[in-house]
């Protein structure tokens, strides 16, 4: 039996989401068998309500939106349960947890993007970030002043920071 594309494309961004989701759950639902349900209760709605989902928006806060629902509903039905968190601090996590999960995809993007530069901007990034250099010392290894190591560095980091926002950019169209 074919899927259709919308289908697809609701289940391939739902796995993308999957992780962030399960954390934000995890962190408010505090039996294993009451996570699974929740999360399970959250694919459902998720797929059942995708044809209202807004692509200009991150699908990752919208899915957390849904699931910030399907908690609520849950101690709601646990009524004789005590609720560990009120309405506000659900909110406040659910916001937490979609911004670390913008700034995840940011990460991603930014390793796409270190790999694409050329190989002396990847060691000066190398010799700067993962060796904690200091463009002085760059300096003396690579034969280069000071000033233009900073120089480079600051080239490279605007050049990063436009590939990252076009890659964000790009995501989210």
């Amino acid at each position: 039996m074919p899927v259709d594309k919308q289908t697809l494309n609701a289940a391939r961004l739902w796995t993308l989401a999957v992780p962030t989701v399960s954390a934000l759950v995890t962190s408010l639902v505090d039996r294993f068998q009451d996570r699974d349900d929740v999360m399970q209760e959250t694919a459902v709605a998720v797929l059942q309500s995708y044809a209202r989902y807004d692509p200009a928006q991150p699908f990752v806060g919208w899915a957390i939106g849904i699931a910030r629902n399907q908690v609520r509903l849950h101690f709601r039905r646990k009524g004789r349960e005590r609720i560990a968190f009120d309405s506000e601090t659900i909110e406040a996590l659910a916001r937490a947890f979609a911004d670390s999960s913008q700034q995840d995809q940011r990460l991603d993007h930014l390793s796409e993007c270190v790999e694409q530069l050329d190989a002396k901007s990847r060691e000066l990034c190398r010799l700067r970030y993962e060796q904690d250099l200091k463009p002085a010392a760059i300096g003396e290894q690579k034969g280069m002043a000071p000033n233009a190591v900073a120089k480079a560095l600051q080239r490279i980091r605007d050049g990063l920071r436009d590939c990252v926002e076009r890659k964000v950019a790009g995501a989210e169209a």
